[in-house]
């Protein structure tokens, strides 16, 4: 798709951006993949908390509940990369023409639109079970570990913060790129 000028700036072409963004999602959700993996490397049984009181120590269930958590967690990551990827070739493959047609702008909207919402399940789930792990390794919420409660607190505060300023951005701008209407051309007049 060629690109549009506006103002003297560059052209903007948006199968580019496009590009771009899910390479950035792409990249992003390998990087969490990698924690969903740190993460089950603290789902042994018979792990004792830090607080050394019995009472503090997690159950199996918690450390079921974290694994649940990861594999949840990991399949949302993977299915946002795959369907980006999927997007991608998409983009590749339709010319201009056919970039405009309603029925593929449609399925490129649901595209876009399920990869971010699969990545963001899957930050909420990886920080479900960054809960249990800090749970399992700091000591229970329910047994009043003051270091539990300010690792969990600063954990669903930082991640509530970023998704409040990820989700409203990320829609914005698949709401904004799927209804991209370049300005035409400027005929420059001249000065009098």
């Amino acid at each position: 798709m060629a690109g549009v000028q506006t103002d003297g700036k560059k052209p903007i072409d948006p199968i580019e951006i496009h590009q771009k963004a899910l390479d950035d999602l792409v990249n992003v959700n390998s990087l969490f993949t990698i924690a969903v993996f740190v993460g089950l490397s603290f789902a042994s049984p018979g792990q004792h908390s830090l607080e050394n009181r019995p009472e503090c120590d997690a159950d199996p269930g918690m450390a079921m509940r974290l694994i649940l958590y990861e594999v949840i967690s990991f399949a949302c990551f993977l299915l946002s990369s795959l369907v980006a990827k999927t997007l991608k070739v998409h983009l590749n493959i339709y010319q201009e023409d056919e970039f405009k047609q309603w029925h593929l702008k449609l399925g490129r909207g649901f595209m876009l639109y399920l990869s971010a919402i699969a990545s963001i399940v899957g930050v909420v789930f990886l920080a479900l079970s960054m809960a249990n792990v800090i749970q399992i390794r700091i000591g229970k919420l329910s047994c009043g570990s003051v270091y539990a409660y300010r690792a969990v607190g600063s954990l669903c505060g930082i991640v509530l913060l970023a998704l409040f300023i990820y989700v409203p951005s990320m829609f914005y701008a698949i709401w904004k790129s799927l209804n991209y209407k370049p300005k035409p051309d400027r005929e420059d007049k001249p000065k009098a």
